[in-house]
């Protein structure tokens, strides 16, 4: 049985890596299909090139990143690094929490040496190739070690919850631990923006003038309350665009990026938010947010029955079962789970998205919707010949060319 285990484990890293890899020469061999004729006025010729190039370069470099990651991930499985990082925290310290954090701590650590090259490659090589890249060395230094921080003090305090909570009533575990977590991300929800946020990125109220009326315009005439309007520095990084909602009840609010106001005119920046506005018309945000809580659920009812299994310990080279040692083989384990979970909820995703789109196209923003995404897919080098295999494995959003078909039909 422990073989067996040892095995499976090792199979389900290698499976993952096939995936990973299967999706991206998936799109390699999609990147020279025809663009469709409805988003022939994306690029010229130079600029299609040009998105082919990065394009390439992504994903080359994603197979590079995903290959270094699976091997770590099987060295320290397969030649004891779980049953070595579980000693060394169960010398450390007798307490389960504090045995937990150490442990967890020294893999955090390791994979936070592991991707820092490659989170430079990819912003000061690749992203600086192609003009996107806007952030400093000095930034870059500090957002590190911010999100480090972070990090550290978040998913610390979830930890030693979850194994406060476990060692005071192991029989209840799961359905507390459900409660602990879906509480936590509550919080951190509602106050993202107040709390998160500014850790990295300046939020200032939208002035008064042009874009501001023609919002708020808008949002009085589909019965949307709206007061808080937040732009965001988010060029001092990149000059990729975005726009989002953050928070709910009297903390909702729509953050824009400066780059967005950059980019798009008055009509289709109303048209972004008007598909923002549809998805809390749609009360997608209540939907997101009972979709994770109900995976939660069910990945902490699975775990709760091996959570002290010595077997499962055992594969990992260990003699003891513990908490975080259990956790971590029960987290490669649940892999195959996690990927039809995801799958099914990028499913649900893009339903959501359409239903965003057809909210604004209803209330004459259909166009606007359509020039905005057609610019900033431009601007951002995006594909416009995904694979539709990897559409329906990975994509949270429909393409281009069905969201542009259906605004514009």
């Amino acid at each position: 049985m422990v073989e067996t285990l040892f095995w499976l484990v090792i199979a389900v890293v290698v499976a993952e890596f096939a995936l990973n890899t299967t999706m991206t020469v998936l799109n390699i061999k999609a990147s020279g299909w025809p663009v469709p004729e409805i988003l022939s006025d994306v690029y010229d010729s130079r600029q299609y090139e040009r998105q082919q190039s990065y394009s390439m370069e992504r994903r080359k470099f994603s197979l590079i990143a995903s290959t270094v990651s699976t091997l770590v991930t099987l060295a320290i499985f397969a030649f004891g690094g779980f049953a070595l990082f579980d000693s060394i925290a169960r010398e450390a310290s007798g307490n389960a929490i504090l045995q937990a954090l150490i442990f967890w701590g020294i893999f955090y650590l390791i994979s936070w040496i592991v991707n820092i090259p490659f989170d430079i490659y990819s912003t000061f090589v690749i992203e600086e190739k192609f003009g996107f890249n806007r952030t400093t060395r000095k930034t870059f230094i500090a957002d590190q070690f911010k999100s480090l921080g972070m990090n550290i003090i978040l998913l610390g305090t979830l930890l030693s919850l979850c194994v406060w909570i476990y060692e005071l009533t192991p029989d209840c575990f799961w359905i507390l631990a459900w409660a602990a977590i879906t509480a936590f991300s509550l919080f951190i929800q509602y106050f993202y923006s107040q709390l998160i946020v500014p850790l990295f990125n300046k939020q200032t109220p939208l002035p008064e003038g042009e874009l501001r009326i023609a919002i708020e315009q808008f949002a009085e005439s589909v019965d949307f309350k709206l007061k808080d309007i937040y732009v965001m520095d988010s060029s001092k990084r990149s000059t990729h665009a975005n726009a989002y909602f953050t928070g709910f009840g009297a903390r909702k609010r729509i953050v824009l990026y400066d780059t967005l106001i950059e980019q798009l005119t008055t009509e289709e920046i109303v048209g972004v938010l008007a598909h923002e506005i549809g998805h809390y018309k749609h009360h997608h945000i209540v939907q997101s947010m009972l979709t994770g809580a109900t995976t939660s659920l069910l990945m902490l009812y699975l775990f709760n029955m091996v959570i002290s299994s010595d077997v499962l310990a055992a594969a990992a080279g260990a003699e003891k079962a513990s908490f975080h040692l259990n956790l971590a083989i029960f987290s490669l384990i649940f892999t195959p789970v996690n990927i039809l979970l995801d799958i099914l909820s990028n499913i649900l995703s893009r339903s959501n998205e359409r239903q965003a789109d057809n909210f604004a196209k209803e209330h004459g923003q259909g166009k606007h919707v359509a020039s905005a995404l057609k610019k900033m897919s431009s601007k951002s080098l995006s594909n416009l010949t995904p694979h539709p295999v990897v559409v329906f494995v990975e994509y949270s959003h429909p393409t281009l060319y069905e969201r542009v078909k259906a605004l514009t039909e």
